[in-house]
């Protein structure tokens, strides 16, 4: 069992590299195919998603516990970098979508986070062996 806030800045990093990979991704398919623009919203919502739920997965994995909790700091952690990103660079106003997006945020990331808690309890479990009633 690590630190939760290496766990947690672990998650992040590979939500934020997931997230840039995704990004270029999208930007090749929108320059080398016949997609337009308008689809863009749908790209950065499936990334960012994606980003979140193996984000919070190498956290509860890497934590051993609480994944909801350390999975959900993770996708908050993300937002707050995201909303800083957005409100200092590009001056974005602050929406009630903002808000919707905090809980998908903390929500997405719990699941990967419970997701990963739970994968290496299962992996830990000895064979042939029949539990107590």
């Amino acid at each position: 069992m690590r630190s939760a806030s290496t766990s947690v800045l672990t998650g992040l990093l590979y939500t934020l590299g997931l997230v840039l990979i995704g990004a270029l991704l999208a930007t090749f398919l929108l320059s080398f195919t016949n997609l337009r623009e308008s689809s863009l919203p749908y790209f950065t919502y499936v990334i960012n998603a994606i980003g979140l739920l193996i984000g919070g997965y190498v956290t509860g994995r890497r934590c051993g516990g609480r994944g909801w909790y350390y999975g959900g700091l993770t996708g908050l952690t993300y937002f707050i970098l995201v909303l800083l990103i957005g409100f200092l660079g590009f001056d974005a106003p602050m929406k009630w979508g903002t808000l919707l997006y905090l809980i998908a945020a903390f929500a997405l990331a719990g699941v990967g986070g419970i997701l990963g808690v739970n994968s290496i309890n299962s992996s830990h479990k000895p064979r042939g062996v029949k539990p107590r009633r």
